[in-house]
């Protein structure tokens, strides 16, 4: 009597069946194959490698860029002349792309490791096609628009360098595995070849990346300068409206060692702080005076300026998104801001002993005070009792008018020229745009110092980008975020050249030691399966060698070898065939057969 029961016993893969489910759609067992992938999927899992890439380069860029977020919807307002927050969709589509782009990343690895063949959905296709397509587009639109931005690559990489070397390192030595695997099991010689010296490429570069990484932080702490003086930029407009009296004293409460404000003439010749040409972001220009809120905010006199609330627009847009953090009371005394001038300003300046640096806008050339702008505001500061010696003087008309005027000002100029050409000039101060010092004049602060030229660096809000600064020996910042900087008491990181060399050999050396052992101990068996030429095919050397990938078409010959061998040499018994993979392979066995 023989009893039957069923050859193929099949075990639950839920696992695998997630796995190739999601990527290809395959949910079904004999939807899933071992053979090699095409040349169309090897294709398309090439772009899903760069589309990941491009995405993990433009996240990076954004979050270098955060430190000017206000500055990009501020450049966006003036092209449109409407007020949004333009870095909230790009920051959403864009971590919402890379989300997804590396979910198929993992997917695709998972593939490689478990030895399935690559087959994208065709969803997933277009999916990855909208997210390049998609970055491509803003990394396009970004050059046209804030193309000076780019340079926050560089200078973060000052911060970040030595960190994404090591994170960038680890990664290709993790990889080692997929590539160890791939290697042994390919069938092709120039494949395998071709792999191996892609593999060691990257490898070899990232083990010499660090000669070319530079910072100001890689110094001799012995070598630190004296902590960067912090100027409150238009008071701290992160904390209140900016250009009014409740944001400088909200500075003067945060510690900063000077203020700085944009300065505009009335039609009546009064200097008042305003930082747009027009009224219509900062104000209530449009309930006021309706049929005047496109005008030059020069061509309204002091009188109708009073009369415009200064502070609703701040607790409506939330340009920083800090107005949920602030008390009832601070939101009520923002609601009550009025337009400031210059006088108010000097007179908190004068009693808490402040710094005073600003940038003055000349009037349309239809402005009664057309002429006599500077004059205006020369009296205005001359009224007022500040020490001379407390104001930065920046407007490059009728300097040395002023200089006869007010000889005791400090002379301060937003034009980088060689050190000794400024001095020559007067000039005592440099006020930049921080990536005008850097990544290649990142020794130019240095420079000014000997010839006794103080540098300020604006607009620095995020701490990583205060310590490279700080490091790089700059007298002083502008910042919209002083009560941030405020508890940055020392460089986010200060690493010696020895110290780090020394991470870095060592660093390089347990990668190596991690993928030499990869290589040999991972791929032990099917070394020695391949040199022995596996002259009897008995079950113990295909189990050896199940962690080698073989088409469909091999698989079937070697059970059936695996078989007739065991038949040949009088196996009596049905019970002792049996076949175990790994990996994912069907397992066969014979149970019960009774003869």
């Amino acid at each position: 009597m023989v009893k039957h029961q069923p050859l193929q016993v099949y075990e639950r893969q839920l696992c695998l069946s997630c796995l190739t489910g999601i990527y290809g759609c395959r949910w079904k067992r004999y939807q899933r194959s071992h053979d090699d992938s095409t040349k169309w999927e090897c294709m398309w899992f090439v772009i899903l490698c760069s589309t990941f890439l491009l995405l993990l380069a433009w996240s990076y860029f954004w979050w270098g860029a955060q430190n000017d977020y206000n500055e990009f919807n501020w450049s966006l307002f003036n092209r449109s002349g409407e007020w949004s927050d333009g870095t909230i969709p790009i920051l959403a589509t864009t971590a919402a792309g890379f989300t997804y782009i590396t979910f198929l990343m993992i997917l695709a690895l998972c593939h490689i490791a478990v030895g399935q063949q690559l087959n994208l959905y065709w969803l997933h296709k277009i999916g990855v096609m909208a997210a390049l397509m998609t970055t491509i587009t803003g990394v396009i639109s970004m050059e046209e628009l804030w193309g000076e931005e780019w340079d926050v690559v560089l200078i973060s990489l000052q911060a970040t360098g030595p960190f994404l070397h090591l994170g960038a390192l680890a990664a290709v030595t993790a990889l080692g595995g997929l590539v160890a695997c791939q290697v042994v099991r390919a069938e092709k010689t120039r494949f395998q070849l071709f792999l191996l010296l892609i593999y060691l490429a990257v490898l070899l570069a990232l083990y010499l990346a660090p000669l070319t990484i530079t910072s100001p932080c890689l110094m001799d702490r012995n070598s630190l300068k004296q902590r960067p003086d912090v100027i409150g930029r238009r008071g701290v407009p992160m904390l209140a409206p900016e250009n009014t009296l409740m944001s400088f004293n909200k500075a003067l409460q945060h510690r900063v060692s000077g203020l700085e404000a944009d300065v505009a003439i009335s039609l009546d010749g009064v200097p008042f702080l305003m930082s747009d040409r027009t009224l219509r972001r900062t104000t209530d220009v449009e309930k006021v005076f309706p049929e005047r809120q496109f005008h030059d905010a020069s061509l309204f006199n002091w009188t109708e300026l009073r009369t415009l609330n200064a502070g609703k627009w701040f607790l409506r847009d939330d340009p920083f998104w800090t107005v949920q953090s602030m008390s009832q009371k601070d939101q009520s005394r923002a609601a009550n801001q009025t337009v400031c001038n210059l006088q108010d300003l000097l007179r908190v300046a004068v009693r808490s002993n402040q710094s005073i640096i600003f940038n003055l806008r000349r009037p349309p050339p239809e402005h009664p005070r057309y002429d006599s702008w500077i004059t205006d505001t020369l009296q205005t500061f001359q009224r007022s009792g500040i020490p001379e010696e407390r104001v930065m003087w920046t407007p490059d008309w009728d300097r040395e008018v002023v200089r006869q005027e007010a000889p005791g000002f400090q002379q301060t100029s937003g034009v980088k020229l060689p050190a000794q050409a400024l001095w020559q000039r007067g000039i005592v101060r440099l006020h930049l745009r921080y990536n005008q010092a850097s990544p290649a004049e990142i020794r130019y602060a240095q420079d000014l110092s000997e010839n006794n030229i103080s540098l300020t660096l604006y607009t620095v809000n995020e701490p990583w980008l205060f310590s490279v600064l700080w490091c790089s020996g700059v007298a002083s910042v502008s910042s919209d975020a002083p009560h941030i900087l405020k508890k940055v008491p020392y460089p986010i990181w200060v690493m010696s050249p020895e110290e780090y060399s020394l991470i870095w050999i060592t660093s390089d050396l347990v990668s190596f030691a991690i993928i030499i052992g990869i290589f040999v101990f991972q791929n032990y068996h099917m070394i020695r399966w391949r040199l022995s030429g596996m002259r009897s095919y008995n079950p113990e050397q295909i189990m050896l060698s199940a962690a080698v990938r073989r088409s469909s078409r091999d698989v079937s010959l070697m059970k059936e070898k695996l078989i007739f061998s065991e038949i040949n040499n009088g196996t009596s018994s049905a019970e002792e065939l049996s076949l175990y993979t790994e990996n994912g392979y069907d397992g066969y066995t014979n149970e019960g057969i009774a003869h």
